[in-house]
């Protein structure tokens, strides 16, 4: 009998066992948990298990037992979106990705048993990839950026989903703030309208300022409707940006919007401080980094495609003991690599645009959210110091000119009228203001989404909105 056995490279592997790469136990989370911190002064979790659902579930019932905030708004979103929380995931597939390139590749066991007549051959063989080892370094870097690049793309999804969770905030109080306000011009038109079928049937008036009256009505409570169904809607994206449900849902929110800062922000050096800052320009340049490995990965290996290389030891039953190694390397007879390099550099120059585009877009944008910001806060300061206390002083004197019987009262009701368009047009501009205030702080860190204001209620025209008596 003949007994044919290969060893493998077992005392090269065991020596670089020591440097295999290991699971954080975080999930990739850190970096992320940094930018949480620092940019928005939160908390971010990833939900594993049951309890981690039930302490998330604990802090936002903390949260929702008080009227809320926009800072609670974002930390609930940052805790309970759902979305959120599959993308946090993804960190942890990224990371598990990372240690499994950053290690070393297993031997291969063989064993072969044939017969021939009497005569009988076992073989047995340990072999070792020395390709997957010679570009082990490389392979570590290339997944290293790309581990990075994901933490980035998740920290700026999450940047985003607070900036949105704060802008639907400001839409959903001023949304209430409106359909408040609409409820109390309904109950001043429904009390004009009475006394006007009141004036008509004692004769003291005609069918002409009636109807204008009864229009007036009609108007008023057709705004209503309106910002009724912009209330509902402006709270259900909010619930669904923080990922309420159940009773959840009965949340309360501040009666009124924030009074405007006494002065805007000051930034000219604002594009320097987004190109230092922002996460997609930082991603960018990790993409093109791992772009620029992969291209050297491609160079070195272009060769290298099989490479193994394993000790051997035969013996058998008739033949004396044969010693040796073998080493097998793929010929490149027909495939050079030259179209794989090829294409790692056609994707690298790829990234390098793709990068700068990326970097003349992030100064457009934070432009453009800086200038909104200031043009929103001049129409609110506006609305704020001038139109509002023009309107008021109009009614004071109208109200004086009444108690002195020098107008009637629904010359008082027609005032009252014009200033519907001022106090709703005053709600909306505050409202786009601080909407405003939220792109800005995104553009600074990442991509904002400069969609405009919130949603509004649409306003009919009043009747004699102009100032003067609707008769």
């Amino acid at each position: 009998m003949r007994r044919h056995f290969v060893a493998g490279a077992v005392p090269l592997a065991a020596a670089l066992l020591t440097g295999c790469a290991s699971l954080d136990g975080n999930g990739g989370m850190s970096a992320v948990q940094e930018a949480a911190k620092t940019h928005l002064g939160a908390i971010v979790k990833v939900a594993r298990s049951d309890d981690d659902f039930r302490r998330i579930d604990q802090r936002v019932a903390e949260l929702l037992s008080q009227p809320l905030s926009a800072d609670a708004a974002v930390q609930i979103a940052l805790l309970n979106n759902r979305g959120l929380q599959a993308s946090f995931h993804e960190l942890g597939i990224a990371e598990a990705e990372t240690v499994q390139a950053s290690r070393l590749p297993n031997p291969g066991f063989s064993i072969a048993r044939m017969k021939r007549g009497d005569e009988r051959e076992i073989e047995r063989g340990l072999s070792f990839d020395l390709g997957h080892l010679i570009a082990l370094p490389l392979n570590r870097r290339v997944q290293g950026h790309r581990l990075a690049a994901v933490q980035r793309s998740v920290a700026m999804e999450m940047l985003a989903l607070a900036a949105e969770s704060r802008k639907a905030f400001y839409a959903a109080v001023a949304a209430e703030q409106t359909a408040a306000y609409m409820r109390d011009v309904r109950t001043t038109a429904d009390a004009g309208a009475e006394l006007a079928r009141r004036m008509a049937r004692a004769g003291n008036w005609t069918k002409l300022q009636q109807a204008r009256e009864h229009g007036f009505f009609s108007e008023a409570v057709l705004n209503l409707a309106r910002a009724e169904a912009a209330r509902v809607s402006t709270r259900e994206r909010l619930t669904r940006l923080l990922g309420l449900w159940g009773t959840q849902t009965g949340f309360s929110l501040p009666e009124r919007l924030p009074d405007l800062p006494r002065q805007p922000q000051e930034r000219p050096d604002i594009e320097q401080a987004a190109m230092a800052s922002r996460l997609d320009v930082q991603g960018a340049r990790q993409t093109l980094e791992a772009m620029a490995s992969n291209l050297g990965l491609s160079r070195v290996t272009r060769f290298i495609n099989v490479l193994e290389l394993g000790a051997m030891r035969n013996s058998s039953n008739e033949a004396p003991r044969q010693t040796g190694y073998e080493i097998s390397v793929e010929i490149p007879l027909f495939d050079w690599g030259d179209a794989r390099v090829a294409k790692a550099e056609a994707v690298y120059m790829q990234s390098v645009q793709r990068a700068a585009q990326t970097a003349i877009e992030a100064r457009s944008e934070v432009r453009q959210a800086y200038q909104g910001y200031r043009a929103a806060y001049d129409i609110a300061r506006h609305y704020r110091d001038d139109i509002v206390p023009t309107a008021r002083r109009i009614s004071d004197e109208n109200l004086l000119r009444y108690n002195g019987m020098f107008i009637g009262v629904f010359e008082l009701l027609a005032d009252a009228r014009s200033q519907i368009v001022s106090v709703n047009a005053s709600i909306e501009a505050l409202r786009d203001f601080w909407v405003a205030q939220a792109d800005l702080d995104m553009a600074i860190v990442g991509k904002p989404s400069l969609s405009g204001s919130g949603q509004s209620a649409a306003m009919a025209p009043v009747a004699g909105a102009a100032g003067g008596p609707a008769h």
